[in-house]
């Protein structure tokens, strides 16, 4: 098995590098979107999302990158549940949104009827299951813990494939059997950079907002919530939910609004929907992100 290339970026610990954590190990799709982000940034790549948010916690790294939600799959839980319940909450400091491809990666020579066993990433697996039924229905399925570690537990098996990343092919010395094997395309991730606090305004912001209603259920109480931002014309572009992890049938409800939390109109919306709720916790305050032309 061939030994993982050093990842991109300039050596860990010079003293100008901002300490960039991400998902890793190197050829991840975390990597490639913190080299999209900060291709100056000293990379410190960890085990797991979590992993990620306590390198900022402790200082071992100085912000953080990781996946918040994709085109095809929708929110990554493990992201939005720390961001939601965390003791020590970080704040979204900007966004990123990064193309996904996906690679049938195989150890060189091996034929594609010969395959047995398919590693993948749960979030990548769930990306390509229309392409994994149609060519691998008799295949075995292992969960790995990123892309890259995927391709590095097939490199030490025989018969085995995995889903990975162009870049896991190249430090691993893997052979592609087919590219672009998602369901859909495009497939866009959406990651967010974290870090102790949030971006100063930049005058084309975004919000995040965290809240639940909870003390009494009565009908009307998300939708006065809502129009505190309808009213103030302000663009609310998102809202989901997620389990409040207290009681069965009680949720948290997060959503994207346009404009800086410091900022008016919205500062004055923010007060009143925290007025109205149980919980409530701004996750930050960011730059919208603009694909370059």
């Amino acid at each position: 098995m061939n030994t993982p290339a050093e990842p991109a970026g300039r050596p860990f610990g010079a003293a100008q590098d901002r300490r960039l954590a991400y998902l890793g190990p190197p050829g991840t799709f975390s990597e490639e979107a913190a080299l999209k982000y900060d291709p100056s940034a000293a990379l410190v790549p960890m085990a797991t999302i979590t992993a990620v948010t306590s390198a900022i916690e402790s200082g071992m790294a100085d912000v953080g990158i990781v996946p918040v939600e994709n085109s095809l799959e929708g929110p990554v839980t493990e992201t939005l549940d720390i961001l939601v319940h965390s003791p020590n909450p970080l704040s979204i400091q900007n966004e990123a949104v990064l193309p996904i491809e996906h690679y049938l990666l195989v150890q060189p020579g091996t034929r594609t009827e010969s395959v047995k066993v398919l590693f993948a990433h749960p979030q990548a697996l769930a990306q390509c299951r229309g392409f994994v039924e149609r060519c691998f229905p008799k295949a075995a399925v292992e969960a790995a813990l990123s892309n890259s570690a995927a391709v590095e537990e097939m490199m030490s098996r025989e018969n085995a494939a995995a889903i990975g990343t162009r870049r896991a092919a190249e430090i691993y010395g893997a052979e592609a059997l087919a590219k672009g094997i998602q369901d859909r395309s495009p497939n866009l991730t959406r990651f967010v950079v974290l870090g102790k606090e949030d971006h100063t305004p930049t005058g084309d912001d975004r919000t995040s907002i965290a809240c639940a209603f909870v003390v009494e259920d009565r009908p009307g109480l998300l939708v006065g919530a809502l129009q505190e931002f309808s009213g103030r014309s302000i663009n609310l572009s998102k809202i989901e939910s997620r389990p409040s992890r207290e009681k069965l049938g009680t949720y948290i409800f997060l959503m994207d609004v346009d404009g800086h939390r410091t900022e008016e109109p919205l500062a004055t919306a923010l007060e009143a929907v925290k007025g109205q709720c149980s919980f409530f916790r701004v996750l930050g305050s960011y730059p919208k992100y603009r694909a370059s032309t």
